[in-house]
């Protein structure tokens, strides 16, 4: 992040240093990837911003296949009956709720349209579906051989929000929720486990994002969970975003939908459930990892475009000959495979200056730039630009080595963004071991126009909800996790001085 005097003119205003959340819209703005909707709280997600999500879709799915799941569809409506039954679950959900009451709209005495007919049972909008697939469930499983059940659902969600912000968190959002039913507890506990594991994979491999994974504290649960696992991702105002949880639900929901199975010595047992989820969300974690101030910078194996070709047409007598060299040269790298994928290369031949294409494509986050032009074609060259790089660095390649070394290119800068993400997380998570460093690490210098500042803390906690309770309190700093790795050193609570098993991970949130 600059902090130079006199920085240099970018295409992006603010800069992340100056106002953070203002970047983050703009760069959503420039990048054409989404807007708001005229419903309040919603988004339009546009084209670019689509193309990101159907790659992600596409890849987890196939890794959710690969685990031996298979996909399903429930109803988008839920009899408000179902939600009763699970009071500690629509608990966490009720003030997010929307509720349909009527059908049918007729036109009244002054001629405006309005509900006419209410329905005998109100139906919430689906704000998660552990109820209404648990109601499929008990009629689908009778013995313990119908188990076990490995079934994700690809769809759209609605929670009523009130501080909207896109991507980050939107009225409706898309996303997937697999739900799953197990013979035994140590069965569903191997795949709540299981399912982080994917989903930790597809952030670090995929995204470019390492993580934090580990389980939540009783605080931070999901509604209903036994437990929780996650994992947390730290974006470059230092705050923590959550990239994926997985909750094993144990026989809770089972018993409030009537999940039962014949056992293999004859008696019944209640099913053992878990539920696992990710949504457009980590859209927003992409750009505030990656993005900088030019613009969005994508890790190519998400990028809807990786390659884009610019042909230099300033002279018509030259026009034709760059336009068949640019396609020419676009056929020989989509014939290369990137992940089993056709390379995704466009040729952009729309009649505008050089310049506005090219800032285009910088904003957009497309991987890799590739001029063409009149003097290129004479020395059977092309200009290439990373994105991973400063906007102005060039390269001048022949052409067969373009084509020759266009995959490990990619390669290369989608291993550069995951490291420059470890880095600055690294850089910016502290082991502490004194209360007054902590509250420090977590205390703006400014507190009228908060800087960025703070990251992660490794801290000893005596496991007090209490605690845990006053940190959020006074600092607005939680556990975002308790991590599995090499943390489980006794220690003492930094906050109150009894002992600790562990350290675990303090944050502010998204």
């Amino acid at each position: 992040m600059s902090n130079q005097a006199n920085p240099a003119k970018t295409a992006i205003t603010p800069r992340r240093d100056e106002d953070f959340p203002e970047w983050y819209q703009q760069v959503i703005r420039a990048s054409e990837m989404a807007e708001s909707s005229d419903v309040r709280g919603c988004m339009v997600i546009r084209p670019w911003g689509y193309g990101i999500w159907e790659n992600m879709q596409r890849q987890l799915d196939a890794m959710f296949k690969a685990t031996g799941h298979r996909n399903a569809y429930f109803p988008l409506f839920i009899p408000l009956s179902y939600l009763e039954r699970e009071a500690s679950h629509v608990e966490g959900f009720a003030k997010e709720c929307a509720v349909v009451t009527h059908t049918r709209l007729e036109v009244n005495a002054e001629g405006k349209m309005v509900p006419a007919s209410p329905l005998t049972e109100p139906l919430v909008v689906r704000p998660t579906s552990e109820t209404i697939i648990g109601a499929s469930y008990a009629k689908w499983v009778q013995s313990y051989r119908d188990l076990p059940i490995l079934i994700n659902q690809w769809a759209n969600v609605v929670r009523w929000e009130m501080r909207p912000r896109i991507f980050l968190r939107t009225t409706e959002f898309l996303w997937q929720e697999g739900h799953t039913v197990h013979e035994t507890e140590a069965e569903a506990r191997q795949e709540t486990k299981q399912m982080l594991d994917v989903y930790e994979t597809f952030v670090r491999d995929h995204l470019a994002i390492p993580v934090f994974s580990g389980e939540k504290s009783e605080s931070e649960r999901f509604p209903g969970a036994v437990q929780t696992l996650c994992l947390e991702a730290m974006v470059q105002d230092r705050k923590a975003i959550q990239a994926g949880t997985s909750h094993f639900l144990g026989q809770n929901f089972a018993r409030a939908s009537g999940i039962q199975f014949q056992t293999r010595t004859g008696t019944q047992e209640f099913g053992w459930t878990t539920s696992w989820g990710m949504t457009t969300r980590l859209i927003g974690t992409v750009i505030m990892a990656h993005a900088d101030d030019d613009g969005l910078v994508l890790p190519p194996r998400i990028a809807p475009v990786h390659i884009v070709i610019l042909p230099i047409t300033t002279k018509e007598e030259t026009r034709a000959r760059v336009l068949e060299a640019a396609q020419k040269l676009a056929s020989e790298l989509r014939a290369l495979k990137y992940f089993d994928e056709p390379l995704k290369v466009e040729v952009d031949q729309r009649d505008i200056g050089g310049g506005l294409k090219n800032w285009e494509w910088i904003k957009k986050g497309v991987p890799l730039r590739v001029e063409l032009g009149p003097r290129d074609l004479e020395a059977g060259t092309v200009a290439l630009s990373r994105r991973d790089q400063p906007v102005k660095s060039k390269e001048s390649l022949p052409v067969a080595e373009l084509v020759r070394r266009a995959v490990e290119i990619l390669n290369s800068i989608q291993e550069n963004l995951r490291e420059r993400v470890k880095q600055f997380r690294d850089e910016y998570t502290r082991v502490i071991d004194s209360k007054e460093e902590f509250y420090n690490f977590f205390t703006p210098k400014n507190s009228s126009k908060p800087e960025i500042h703070g990251g992660f803390a490794l801290a000893h906690w005596n496991g007090s909800g209490e605690v845990e309770e006053r940190i959020k309190n006074d600092l607005k700093v939680t556990i975002r996790v308790i991590p599995f790795d090499g943390s489980a050193e006794a220690g003492r609570c930094i906050f109150t001085g009894e002992p600790s098993l562990r350290r675990v991970v303090w944050g502010k949130a998204y």
